[in-house]
């Protein structure tokens, strides 16, 4: 059985993952869902998270396992897990992209939207006066996040999002062919996304190709939308 570490993307925490987590478990996983700096129930002040505090957390819980496990990251938690590679490729049996931004060196999540040719998420982010923080237009959330999901699960989103601290989508990503590069990669391609367009995801693939490719018609939020078909190609990734 697989250890699987599931990451939160931004205005996330590890509470999207509750309808994923039974079914691996169920499966004999063991599934490791952890917070990342001032997300979800983490308290740390939004002015002191950045992007290499997210990779320290990841490191923290990598060093914890005894066996090599598979790191998943969704949407920004692509930048997260990327970072964490660099630091322990040693601990890490794959690595997978869930929608997830997928770096080369010297980019950051906001240099990779320069490029996206289909950028939606900007133009709805609202900045806080102190510049640390972001939200987005209420009005905007479910075209972006949540198109084809439920409303309970929409409406249990809704009630768990909070600001994204700004700093970490900023910072350039610093990984090496030595270290991240030595770890499978794998992507799972949402084609209905629209908060990063499938053509973005697939820019990002071709920068930087992966072991394998697989797709679900799926909104940015396959674990609620097609959590059965999620959580059945994940299986398909173990170490």
């Amino acid at each position: 059985m697989t250890t699987y570490v599931l990451v939160h993307g931004a205005w996330h925490g590890a509470w999207c993952w509750n309808e994923v987590v039974p079914s691996l478990e169920a499966a004999g996983h063991t599934v490791i869902t952890p917070e990342l700096p001032g997300s979800g129930a983490d308290s740390t002040p939004a002015s002191e998270v950045t992007l290499e505090a997210y990779a320290n957390k990841l490191v923290e819980v990598l060093d914890q396992q005894d066996e090599k496990v598979v790191l998943v990251g969704h949407s920004m938690g692509g930048l997260a897990i990327s970072a964490a590679a660099e630091l322990r490729p040693d601990k890490i049996g794959a690595l997978v992209y869930l929608s997830g931004f997928l770096p080369q060196s010297g980019q950051s999540l906001l240099s990779l939207e320069e490029s996206n040719p289909h950028s939606s998420v900007p133009p709805a982010l609202e900045v806080a006066e102190d510049g640390v923080t972001g939200s987005l237009k209420a009005e905007k959330i479910r075209e972006l996040f949540y198109h084809d999901c439920s409303d309970e699960d929409y409406e249990y989103s809704i009630a768990h999002h909070h600001a994204q601290a700004l700093a970490p989508l900023a910072t350039l990503v610093e990984i090496s062919d030595e270290n991240f590069g030595s770890v499978d990669r794998y992507y799972i391609l949402l084609t209905e996304d629209r908060a990063i367009h499938p053509d973005m995801q697939r820019q990002m693939i071709d920068a930087s190709p992966c072991k394998e490719v697989f797709e679900i018609a799926s909104s940015h939020s396959a674990f609620y939308s097609k959590k059965a078909e999620l959580v059945e190609i994940i299986q398909k990734i173990n170490v």
